[in-house]
């Protein structure tokens, strides 16, 4: 299905490392042209220029704090601006902080911010554009999701609230054509849990648990549906349920 993606447009919230940085490669790789938000301006315009050099896409830079509704309400229009359309939308950008629920009410609503209100005013901004173009809409969810996850209370409880509301979404957009995905990894090879402790891409040796690739891969193929929709896919490494 590597042609199902050529001349389509794809905007990635989070863009700038990890899953995201590996996602809009691959999305690109296949012939998307990609708008990339994140907040580390930069990161996205070095990596946008890899993009058109290696690949020959077109590109969008849209540097954003998905926390900040007008911030998240421009990116999308800025997209759709550049390219004329949109067809698909991946929601990604979150973090983890803290542990247990003795965290800082700071570290508390930065997280709510960023990975429920963020995913929210993209998916609320985005999904007018995806139904015209009966796109697909891929959220990047957890493992942490799916179980309890005892030593983060909170940030799971995000990533629960993620796949509520994704599968919510997916009921109401889905007589209009659009795709909902969940893609729920386990520990991936980034720069998450740097915050809390030590990022996971350090903690981790290459192969241990999964890469940012494999999440990517995992993001294209949701991405390429047409007809019938892949409405969640796990992605967890094999040892996961070892110690249970």
């Amino acid at each position: 299905m590597a042609d199902e993606l050529a001349g389509r447009v794809a905007l990635v919230t989070g863009a700038s490392s990890g899953i995201g940085a590996a996602t809009v490669r691959k999305l690109a790789a296949e012939g998307a042209n990609v708008a990339l938000s994140a907040r580390r301006e930069e990161r996205l315009t070095e990596l946008a220029d890899e993009l058109e050099t290696e690949h020959g896409v077109e590109t969008l830079v849209a540097p954003a704090d998905v926390r900040a509704e007008s911030a998240v309400d421009s990116v999308v229009a800025d997209t759709v601006e550049r390219f004329g359309t949109l067809d698909i939308v991946v929601v990604n950008a979150g973090l983890g902080l803290g542990s247990g629920v003795d965290i800082s009410t700071e570290e508390y609503r930065t997280m709510m911010d960023t990975n429920v209100d963020g995913a929210f005013f993209t998916t609320r901004a985005a999904l007018p554009h995806l139904r015209e173009t009966e796109g697909n809409l891929v959220y990047v969810g957890s493992f942490a999701g799916k179980f309890p996850r005892p030593f983060n209370p909170v940030y799971a409880a995000t990533k629960w609230w993620l796949r509520g509301f994704a599968h919510s979404v997916e009921a109401a957009a889905g007589d209009d054509g659009v795709g909902v995905t969940v893609v729920n990894p386990t520990e991936v090879r980034t720069e998450f849990g740097a915050e809390i402790d030590e990022a996971f891409e350090d903690r981790f040796d290459p192969g241990e648990v999964t890469e940012p690739e494999e999440i990517a891969d995992a993001i294209a193929f949701a991405a390429e549906q047409t007809n019938s929709t892949v409405s969640e896919l796990d992605l967890f490494r094999r040892d996961k349920f070892s110690d249970w």
